[in-house]
């Protein structure tokens, strides 16, 4: 619970209902109706929370109430939050602090670049795996000298400079970089459960009624702002070209502005009417306020997607992986590979057929062997931890017992001479 890492993913929605939320949906680079989940991950990537559908599509908007909910979590346990550029705010951050909270996230906007000669390589071994980093550590100050924070800025083989901000000033600066970076772990998390428990897969059709108090940006401001882009870019056009013919203009045959003026007048005509026409654009949107309420909307009634089942699917969801990876952590110590095929060998474990056997006391389930020998060893050594548990199959009696049957040696070997290598032994 040191660290938690929040980030929101987005679930597009491809139906024909107006739905109220609209967002940036990185997959497939560009904005659709969607709607957001944030989810809340510890430091080892496990889920702990997640919040759906009510929260404002911005990170900083959303954090305050994100926050609550992780106090409800952790208790009076001071945490280090850890988020992208989506909930960059230093007067959230202040808050943030006051309220029992360290900040670690990168920072967003331009600032000076730290020449190459202050920077320093630093190497250690973080959970267990080597980290070097060439890093630069300085105290940096916002909200006019009032908030004191610490940046500390990689330096990458091309050249790039990545600032992160934190609070926590007991930390060395490897730790805050890996900490940091280590956020990709939720990111990890969010395509595996996207690929293989369909996190965004449509549970139901139901929706319900937006909150018609809720303000939403205004549709109305958001094709003016459309208008007045395309009223600039004609007007730039046109400027571009006036100063190209004042630029080519001949002192010769026009050498006062009236006759330049005179010899393009359907330009000049044309440059007039442009500057005019955003003039009145920029005055009507004026008028116009950015957000409005649901309920003022000229449009249909808005809607949103239901939210009970989603939530109670997450929750199945949650519970599955987490217990996929209680069964990854069983495994390592067994299998070389486990960081890298172990949940493939559990996705083939769980998959395996077999034969189930009752007895007076017992409840046998007998597996087939896997698809390698490794592979079967591996389960073999899994099942017998599991049996330790003594664990009673739910609704019975009986204490639930997995085998998994040894795999086959394959070859031919003559009387008396020693097996082969490959093949599983009773001392196996």
């Amino acid at each position: 619970m040191g660290f938690l890492y929040i980030d929101g993913h987005v679930r597009a929605y491809h139906g024909k209902r107006t739905i109220s939320s609209n967002a940036y949906v990185p997959r497939r680079r560009l904005a659709m109706p969607a709607s957001t989940d944030y989810w809340i991950n510890d430091r080892s990537g496990e889920p702990l929370l997640v919040i759906t559908g009510e929260v404002d599509a911005a990170m900083s908007k959303a954090l305050p109430r994100l926050l609550g909910e992780v106090r409800r979590l952790v208790g009076e346990q001071r945490v280090t939050v850890v988020f992208d550029r989506g909930g960059w705010s230093p007067k959230l951050f202040g808050r943030m602090i006051s309220e029992g909270f360290d900040v670690l996230t990168y920072r967003k906007g331009r600032c000076r670049r730290i020449n190459e000669r202050r920077f320093i390589r630093r190497c250690a071994t973080i959970d267990g795996r080597p980290v070097d980093y060439v890093l630069h550590d300085q105290p940096v100050r916002f909200l006019k000298g009032k908030l004191r924070l610490r940046q500390v800025t990689r330096l990458c083989d091309s050249g790039l400079q990545t600032q992160v901000i934190t609070s926590r000033w007991d930390l060395s600066d490897i730790e805050v970089a890996y900490r940091m970076f280590d956020r990709w772990r939720q990111e990890n998390f969010f395509k595996y459960m996207r690929e293989e428990f369909l996190l965004d897969a449509l549970v139901d059709y139901q929706i319900e009624p937006e909150d018609p108090t809720r303000t939403i940006p205004n549709p109305e401001h958001r094709a003016l702002d459309k208008k007045i882009r395309a009223a600039r870019t004609d007007l730039g056009r046109l400027e571009r070209e006036y100063g190209a013919a004042a630029a080519t203009n001949d002192p010769r045959c026009r050498p006062t502005m009236r006759g330049l003026k005179a010899a393009h007048d359907r330009l000049g005509k044309q440059l007039r009417t442009a500057r005019d026409r955003v003039s009145k654009l920029l005055e009507k949107r004026r008028c116009v306020p950015k957000c409005i309420a649901i309920r003022d909307l000229s449009e249909p009634a808005m809607v949103r997607l239901a939210t009970e089942r989603k939530h109670l699917t997450d929750i199945i969801k949650m519970v599955a992986y987490q217990a996929e990876s209680d069964l990854l952590a069983l495994l390592r110590p067994h299998y070389a590979r486990a960081d890298q095929e172990g949940r493939t060998l559990l996705h083939e474990l769980f998959g395996t057929a077999g034969d189930i056997h009752v007895g007076d006391r017992e409840l046998q389930i007998v597996m087939d062997p896997l698809s390698s020998p490794h592979r079967t060893r591996a389960a073999q050594v899994l099942c017998r931890m599991l049996d330790e548990t003594a664990t009673v199959f739910p609704g019975s009696r009986l204490r639930l017992r997995l085998v998994v049957r040894p795999s086959p040696c394959i070859g031919f070997a003559f009387p008396g001479s020693p097996p082969p290598r490959h093949a599983v032994t009773d001392a196996d």
